[in-house]
Protein backbone atom coordinates (compact mmCIF):
# COMPACT_ATOMS: atom_id res chain seq x y z
CA UNK A 1 0.00 0.00 0.00
CA UNK A 2 1.39 3.35 -0.82
CA UNK A 3 2.24 6.11 1.72
CA UNK A 4 -0.54 8.25 3.17
CA UNK A 5 1.71 11.87 1.77
CA UNK A 6 1.93 9.69 -1.52
CA UNK A 7 -1.82 8.78 -1.90
CA UNK A 8 -2.61 12.28 -1.32
CA UNK A 9 -0.72 13.64 -4.32
CA UNK A 10 -1.77 11.39 -6.60
CA UNK A 11 -5.17 11.71 -5.92
CA UNK A 12 -5.15 15.59 -5.79
CA UNK A 13 -4.94 15.39 -9.80
CA UNK A 14 -8.31 15.11 -10.65
CA UNK A 15 -10.26 17.44 -13.11
CA UNK A 16 -13.60 17.59 -11.41
CA UNK A 17 -15.71 16.07 -8.87
CA UNK A 18 -16.68 13.13 -10.93
CA UNK A 19 -20.84 12.39 -11.25
CA UNK A 20 -23.03 12.34 -8.59
CA UNK A 21 -24.21 8.40 -7.87
CA UNK A 22 -27.12 7.50 -6.35
CA UNK A 23 -27.43 7.46 -2.14
CA UNK A 24 -25.93 4.03 -1.36
CA UNK A 25 -24.20 3.70 -4.28
CA UNK A 26 -21.66 0.39 -4.41
CA UNK A 27 -18.70 -0.61 -6.53
CA UNK A 28 -16.90 -3.62 -7.12
CA UNK A 29 -13.93 -4.32 -8.95
CA UNK A 30 -14.82 -5.94 -12.14
CA UNK A 31 -12.47 -8.60 -14.01
CA UNK A 32 -10.10 -6.58 -15.94
CA UNK A 33 -9.75 -4.54 -12.10
CA UNK A 34 -8.68 -7.80 -10.47
CA UNK A 35 -6.03 -7.81 -13.48
CA UNK A 36 -5.58 -3.65 -12.86
CA UNK A 37 -5.00 -4.37 -9.13
CA UNK A 38 -2.53 -7.27 -9.41
CA UNK A 39 -0.52 -5.40 -12.04
CA UNK A 40 -0.08 -2.10 -9.78
CA UNK A 41 0.70 -4.14 -6.74
CA UNK A 42 3.38 -5.30 -9.01
CA UNK A 43 4.56 -2.33 -10.00
CA UNK A 44 4.71 -0.98 -6.15
CA UNK A 45 6.78 -4.13 -5.07
CA UNK A 46 9.28 -3.64 -8.29
CA UNK A 47 9.50 0.27 -7.04
CA UNK A 48 9.83 -0.90 -3.53
CA UNK A 49 13.28 0.32 -1.98
CA UNK A 50 14.10 2.82 -4.98
CA UNK A 51 13.53 6.21 -5.36
CA UNK A 52 10.33 8.14 -5.23
CA UNK A 53 10.79 8.87 -8.58
CA UNK A 54 11.15 5.40 -9.49
CA UNK A 55 7.37 4.46 -8.12
CA UNK A 56 6.21 7.42 -9.79
CA UNK A 57 7.75 6.07 -13.11
CA UNK A 58 6.21 2.86 -12.47
CA UNK A 59 2.71 4.52 -11.42
CA UNK A 60 2.63 6.16 -14.59
CA UNK A 61 3.68 3.50 -16.45
CA UNK A 62 0.40 1.28 -14.81
CA UNK A 63 -1.75 4.35 -15.42
CA UNK A 64 -1.42 5.29 -19.22
CA UNK A 65 -2.51 2.26 -20.84
CA UNK A 66 -5.67 2.21 -18.39
CA UNK A 67 -6.44 6.12 -18.90
CA UNK A 68 -6.22 6.30 -14.71
CA UNK A 69 -4.14 8.29 -12.72
CA UNK A 70 -1.27 6.88 -11.09
CA UNK A 71 -3.16 7.35 -7.73
CA UNK A 72 -6.11 4.94 -8.75
CA UNK A 73 -4.85 1.92 -8.10
CA UNK A 74 -5.11 2.83 -4.42
CA UNK A 75 -8.48 2.25 -4.84
CA UNK A 76 -8.92 -1.06 -6.77
CA UNK A 77 -6.81 -2.22 -3.24
CA UNK A 78 -9.99 -1.24 -1.32
CA UNK A 79 -12.57 -2.98 -3.39
CA UNK A 80 -10.56 -6.20 -3.72
CA UNK A 81 -12.62 -7.95 -0.61
CA UNK A 82 -16.02 -6.55 -1.14
CA UNK A 83 -18.13 -3.82 -2.69
CA UNK A 84 -17.88 -0.50 -1.08
CA UNK A 85 -19.75 2.86 -1.40
CA UNK A 86 -18.25 5.98 -1.57
CA UNK A 87 -18.34 6.90 2.27
CA UNK A 88 -16.32 3.66 2.86
CA UNK A 89 -13.92 4.87 0.07
CA UNK A 90 -13.55 8.14 1.39
CA UNK A 91 -13.24 7.07 5.35
CA UNK A 92 -10.48 4.06 4.18
CA UNK A 93 -8.76 7.09 2.78
CA UNK A 94 -9.30 9.52 5.56
CA UNK A 95 -5.99 8.90 7.15
CA UNK A 96 -4.05 9.93 3.62
CA UNK A 97 -5.81 13.28 3.77
CA UNK A 98 -8.21 12.56 0.14
CA UNK A 99 -11.35 14.22 -0.02
CA UNK A 100 -14.63 13.10 -0.85
CA UNK A 101 -14.36 14.63 -4.32
CA UNK A 102 -10.97 13.04 -4.57
CA UNK A 103 -12.19 9.69 -4.00
CA UNK A 104 -15.78 10.61 -6.48
CA UNK A 105 -13.45 11.80 -9.28
CA UNK A 106 -11.66 8.38 -8.69
CA UNK A 107 -13.85 5.96 -8.60
CA UNK A 108 -15.58 7.84 -11.83
CA UNK A 109 -12.18 7.61 -13.87
CA UNK A 110 -11.80 3.76 -12.91
CA UNK A 111 -15.65 3.02 -13.85
CA UNK A 112 -14.81 5.03 -16.62
CA UNK A 113 -12.05 2.23 -17.49
CA UNK A 114 -13.87 -0.36 -17.13
CA UNK A 115 -11.99 -1.37 -13.96
CA UNK A 116 -14.61 -1.08 -11.71
CA UNK A 117 -18.60 -2.13 -12.15
CA UNK A 118 -21.36 -1.07 -10.34
CA UNK A 119 -23.30 -2.60 -7.77
CA UNK A 120 -26.98 -2.99 -8.98
CA UNK A 121 -29.07 -0.33 -5.80
CA UNK A 122 -31.98 -2.65 -4.38
CA UNK A 123 -34.18 0.37 -6.39
CA UNK A 124 -32.68 -0.41 -9.40
CA UNK A 125 -32.81 -4.54 -8.99
CA UNK A 126 -36.61 -3.36 -8.03
CA UNK A 127 -36.98 -1.95 -11.36
CA UNK A 128 -36.01 -5.02 -13.13
CA UNK A 129 -37.83 -7.21 -11.79
CA UNK A 130 -40.87 -5.15 -11.86
CA UNK A 131 -40.97 -3.44 -14.81
CA UNK A 132 -43.16 -0.17 -15.39
CA UNK A 133 -45.77 -1.38 -18.31
CA UNK A 134 -48.04 1.96 -19.67
CA UNK A 135 -51.49 0.80 -20.77
CA UNK A 136 -52.28 1.60 -23.74
CA UNK A 137 -55.04 4.17 -24.38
Amino acid sequence: MAHPTHTLSMLQSTSGAGPRWPRGQKFTLSLAGREAHEAHRTAVLYARGLSRGALDAALAAWAAPRQVEPGDGVLLGELLDRPRGLADLTQALESAGASAAEVRAAVARLVKAGLVDLVPTARQEEDLRFPVRWART
